[in-house]
């Protein structure tokens, strides 16, 4: 089955459904960094992104300092912003509320 590339109204309005997640110059993906109190809640955070992207089979790009997290999302098979990203960043939000990360700006 065919992903379908989010475009037009469809992709605004899941844009603005996406608090904190910004846009990557010069590429069709959305990116958002978290910061949590210590390395040990950042694993716990990427392990429990990792178990849904795994379900999803749907897997971030990301970055990982210490207490900080970076999560790049787009779909290479629809050649940018999909569906399943928009599903992912909503887990990842609220996942990384429940566990206390907070968006660095």
């Amino acid at each position: 089955m065919a992903i379908a590339k989010l475009e037009g109204a469809a992709r605004q309005a899941a844009l603005q459904a996406l608090a904190g997640w910004q846009e990557v110059k010069g590429r069709d993906a959305i990116v958002k960094t978290f910061v949590f109190a210590d390395f040990n809640t950042a694993f716990g955070f990427m392990t429990r992104v990792a178990i849904q992207a795994d379900k999803a089979d749907h897997h971030p790009e990301w970055f990982n300092v210490y207490n900080r997290v970076e999560i790049t999302l787009t779909t290479h098979d629809a050649g940018g912003l999909s569906e399943r990203d928009v599903k992912l960043a909503a887990f990842i939000d609220g996942a990384a509320a429940s566990m206390g990360g907070k968006v660095k700006s």
